[in-house]
């Protein structure tokens, strides 16, 4: 795996590359966020957008979901995979936001994991986002890159590599890094043709170098 000094070059590295690098689910207030990411499983953040747009003019709160049908509801996000069982969760967790946390969303993360349908990455994506607490979120994204560049090992579980993550990244920088970190894999060290060859951490990267290697 990559000592500290590699570690360093390649946080600031993808820095340079995205420098802005942000949660690209449109929001506008914590409850909003914690929807968008519950819609995002295995989904574009472009698509979630899209249905959002509409969404969240309809819906304005947890009473506003719990106020039609979950067959209203299913057919609003019905373009989003896996919509039955996104709809079915959103009513409950609304349901419990209103019961159990007096209509707002808990800054918790621990809270958080106990809404339906909100698992630790989406309630690392919350506490960061939505409340500025520094966490790191690993999705598809963050995972590929970690294990391609050898921030941690190919067999490590999602949550070793955010555990993996939290010690070699500083704490301050555990919200920016996750952001880069999805914006490199989503735009640069892609699941399928990795821009290996345009890559600055190409030195580093165990992964890129075997690519390359394969392309000679």
């Amino acid at each position: 795996m990559l000592n500290k000094q590699q570690i360093r070059f390649c946080l600031d590295e993808m820095g340079k590359m995205f420098p802005n690098a942000h949660c690209e689910l449109v929001h506008s207030n914590p409850f909003e966020l914690v929807i968008a990411v519950a819609l995002s499983a295995q989904c574009t953040d472009a698509l979630v957008n899209r249905v959002t747009k509409n969404l969240f003019q309809k819906y304005k709160s947890p009473e506003d979901f719990l106020s039609v049908s979950l067959d209203e509801l299913q057919q609003d996000i019905r373009s989003i995979g896996l919509y039955r069982n996104k709809a079915k969760n959103i009513q409950k967790l609304c349901r419990m936001i209103i019961d159990k946390y007096g209509g707002e969303v808990p800054r918790d993360r621990d809270e958080l994991t106990k809404l339906p349908g909100v698992g630790r990455k989406t309630a690392n994506v919350v506490v960061s986002v939505a409340f500025g607490i520094p966490a790191i979120a690993v999705d598809t994204h963050v995972e590929r890159v970690s294990k391609r560049v050898a921030f941690c090992r190919w067999k490590d579980s999602v949550l070793e590599v955010e555990r993996t993550l939290m010690r070699k990244v500083p704490e301050e920088e555990w919200s920016i890094t996750h952001h880069r970190m999805i914006f490199f894999g989503r735009y640069h060290c892609k699941a399928q043709n990795p821009k290996c060859e345009t890559c600055p951490l190409l030195e580093v990267c165990r992964e890129g170098k075997k690519r390359m290697r394969a392309k000679a």
